[in-house]
């Protein structure tokens, strides 16, 4: 401790920047720093010879990479760091990123990330004097380079969250970067930082389609592929990020399209792959993906026509007795957002051997979201075919009084659902719909609905809507007549909202027989 003593004080008093004088008494100073014994860094700091490192770099010339080295060890400290800031060391190193010595950039990137870590004031600086598009030079420059590398994507993932930075980023071609250095990843450690920063810039909507041209996702799943079948809990951790990123990038539609290439996609093609997986992420990630894909109405027919629901049928097999919810759910969801066209919707619903497991998910008493994501499933089949034949299906499957009971939900959502898929098959086809109708004791349930004085409006709306549709039938008119229904919608004519008073009074003239 006394030669570093010695050598703080020498450099405090130098007043000049001699190099040959300097140079001993750093590489001493820089000695003392490697050895990493506490309060070294603190000893510097209050030396007061932070202003003469910034007036060496400043200077550019052999000491150079020397006092950055310095810096950089200095602030590993947090203490310190503020005195760094004050002492100008930042904006002293920010042109060393310019040099082609790749020592200096390692030294000089690791100053800056450290000085700069979780402030968001130096941080912002960094962005305004263009560090966003030296550090991915610097990548593409020397991507071989992997301390060098290591130092970029850590300054990025500290930058990454801020508007500012991702703007600067989709100026410059990041998604190359990031996906030549994703295939050439050599660990674990490695692979997370650069999943960590592909899923913070993957929240802008033009850098994700950025991502999906530059084949982010391709590459991706190449490292999904790459790490199937190991148990090693790094490699199932980057699966898991990694699968998770693929469908948050399938969440823009452009680049959901591109993904999906008319379903010859790779992308498309591995997602199939995962719900033949054994690993119960890559199944859920697979699921979720394929309702993503599923948002656009010539997709759904393509993956009907391609077989896909035979494979999201095999993987809630697999889940049927003490499987995982979260897969069950997620298929289902799947299924659900395939029915949405008019075509799909009809395919599907005419399907025995689906409607016999919705029917059973129907029932499913321990896992109330894959009840009622399987009981949307049967609304959606009605609602988007509108055909007789999947009404017919349906009831012959038993649905109708599961949609009968979804009609009483606790949620507004799945309760209008409900009323609107019993409302278009009743309109359909009321022969068949007024004995399960009657015994479920419908009308009496949606008099309650009209009755509710806190009932949502949507949901006396969807309520009335069905009546009219159920006054087609005399059996069930004679029910509304027992119980006096004219006078709940009667009470509703003065509702404070127009919409359903007009839809009351229209309904009540037609079961009155006046229209």
């Amino acid at each position: 401790m006394d030669s570093l003593s010695d050598a703080l004080k020498a450099i405090s008093v130098s007043t000049e920047l001699i190099d040959e004088e300097l140079s001993p008494h750093l590489d001493t100073l820089l000695a003392a720093l490697l050895e990493k014994k506490e309060g070294v860094a603190g000893q510097v700091a209050a030396s007061g010879i932070l202003p003469t490192l910034a007036g060496a770099l400043r200077k550019n010339g052999p000491l150079t990479a020397t006092a950055a080295l310095v810096v950089a060890e200095v602030a590993r400290d947090a203490s310190v760091r503020e005195r760094c800031i004050e002492a100008g060391l930042v904006t002293a190193l920010l042109p060393m990123l310019n040099s082609s010595d790749q020592d200096l950039l390692l030294h000089t990137g690791r100053a800056i990330g450290r000085i700069c870590f979780e402030n968001s004031a130096q941080q912002d600086l960094l962005v305004q004097k263009g560090v966003i598009p030296r550090l991915v030079t610097i990548m593409d420059q020397h991507p071989e380079n992997d301390p060098l590398v290591n130092v970029c994507l850590l300054a990025l993932c500290n930058l990454a969250d801020m508007d500012s930075a991702r703007e600067a980023l989709a100026e410059v071609g990041v998604a190359e970067a990031l996906t030549a250095q994703l295939r050439r990843a050599p660990d674990a450690e490695r692979r997370h930082i650069i999943l960590e920063v592909l899923g913070s810039l993957g929240e802008s909507d033009v850098l994700k389609l950025q991502f999906v041209d530059s084949g982010v996702p391709q590459a991706l799943s190449e490292m999904i592929r790459g790490l199937q079948g190991g148990s090693d809990p790094h490699d199932l951790c980057s699966i898991k990020i990694a699968s998770n990123l693929i469908v948050s990038l399938l969440l823009g539609d452009e680049s959901m399209q591109k993904c999906f290439g008319e379903g010859t996609g790779t992308v498309y093609q591995d997602v199939l792959s995962w719900l033949k997986s054994p690993n119960a992420q890559l199944q859920l990630s697979g699921a979720l993906a394929i309702a993503n894909f599923a948002r656009n109405d010539s997709n759904c027919v393509r993956m009907l026509e391609l077989g896909v629901v035979s494979h999201i049928l095999d993987l809630l097999e697999r889940h049927v007795i003490d499987g995982d919810v979260s897969v069950q759910h997620a298929g289902l969801s799947a299924l659900r957002n395939l029915a949405i066209p008019e075509d799909a919707a009809t395919v599907l619903g005419k399907d025995e051997v689906l409607l016999a497991r919705v029917i059973e998910w129907c029932e499913a008493r321990d896992h109330a979201g894959v009840r009622g994501e399987a009981n949307r499933l049967l609304a959606a089949l009605i609602r988007h075919s509108r055909a007789p034949e999947v009404i017919n299906a349906v009831t012959e499957a038993d649905g109708v009084r599961h949609l009968i009971a979804m009609a009483t939900s606790e949620h507004v959502i799945m309760q209008n659902e409900a009323l609107v898929a019993l409302a278009i098959a009743s309109a359909i086809d009321i022969e068949s719909m007024q004995e399960p109708f009657r015994e479920a004791d419908l009308v009496p349930m949606l008099q309650k609905m009209l009755d509710d004085p806190v009932g949502a409006v949507e949901v006396k709306f969807s309520a009335i809507g069905l009546i009219c549709s159920l006054a087609n039938s005399g059996l069930l008119k004679e029910q509304m007549e027992a119980l006096n229904l004219k006078e709940s919608l009667s009470k509703l004519r003065g509702h404070s909202n127009s919409k359903l008073a007009s839809q009351a009074d229209t309904v009540l003239a037609v079961i009155s027989g006046t229209s």
